[in-house]
């Protein structure tokens, strides 16, 4: 099953979607026909009970070079606007989606890029990747959610570094500072990404949609918080199919078929 867009290739198969940015010519950079496409896939992702996992990746020697600067060029426009209206949907869907995403970080993320590989929750990187938050190159600041997402993964003096120089993070840092999952050849990245996508494809899905939930309020949260909030959430857990059948497949000793309901 897919859709048909103009900027992004968008399928569905036994479980996995794959958001696939298709400019390019351009290096995967945003324009706003691309914004808009990626927010009504992701939309399209998190309302089908049929998608159990995601995939994000980049056509092409990219991954996202960020917002394609020739296209705004001489244009009159507020950037706050461009900001809430493109960029923070696409980030607040994927972190709020009760869903694994992996990011196949097949080659640069730079800018609203990097700070889209950052939202994901795990990230499969090519050897030949990249990640530099470029935006102070043209006097802006992070945004997408990079002022949110880099001092939790690296601490805020490397955070305060990566985001004034604008110097790229090669993928053997980035994995040493346990921003990328794992790191490979790039050959090797599409077979080991189908691996994992198959293998969230047969979890069950609403445990690790909850997972996703708790880890994320986490960060804001004191323990007594997170206490509750794990007794609340492990009561939703207990009363989904895949909870019986995880449950039954231990007693006869059999390997779980969970539905993700």
């Amino acid at each position: 099953m897919g859709s048909t867009y103009n900027t992004i290739q968008f399928e569905v198969s036994n479980g996995v979607a794959t958001i696939a940015m298709n400019r390019p010519d351009r290096y995967n950079a945003f324009n706003e026909e691309m914004s808009f496409e990626m927010i009504d896939a992701l939309k399209k992702c998190n309302r089908d009970d049929a998608v159990r996992v995601l995939v994000i990746t980049g056509k092409g020697k990219a991954f996202c070079s960020g917002q394609d600067l020739k296209d705004v060029q001489g244009k009159k426009r507020s950037l706050a606007d461009s900001v809430r209206k493109r960029y923070n949907p696409m980030i607040k869907l994927i972190c709020n989606m009760p869903k694994p995403i992996i990011c196949q970080l097949n080659g640069v993320a730079a800018g609203a890029g990097c700070s889209l590989a950052l939202a994901c929750d795990i990230i499969y990187a090519s050897e030949n990747a990249s990640l530099i938050e470029v935006f102070v190159n043209v006097g802006l600041v992070l945004d997408s959610g990079s002022s949110f997402f880099l001092p939790r993964a690296v601490g805020s003096k490397r955070a305060f570094e990566l985001a004034t120089t604008a110097r790229k993070m090669t993928m053997a840092e980035a994995h040493e500072l346990g921003i990328v999952n794992k790191v490979v050849s790039a050959d090797e990245l599409p077979t080991e990404i189908a691996t994992l996508a198959a293998f969230y494809a047969k979890s069950p899905t609403k445990a690790v949609g909850l997972i996703k939930k708790m880890l994320n309020k986490s960060f804001h949260s004191d323990l007594e918080t997170m206490l509750e909030y794990e007794a609340y959430c492990q009561e939703i857990a207990g009363a989904s199919n895949d909870y019986k059948e995880g449950v039954n497949a231990f007693v006869e000793k059999r390997k779980p078929e969970f539905t993700g309901s």
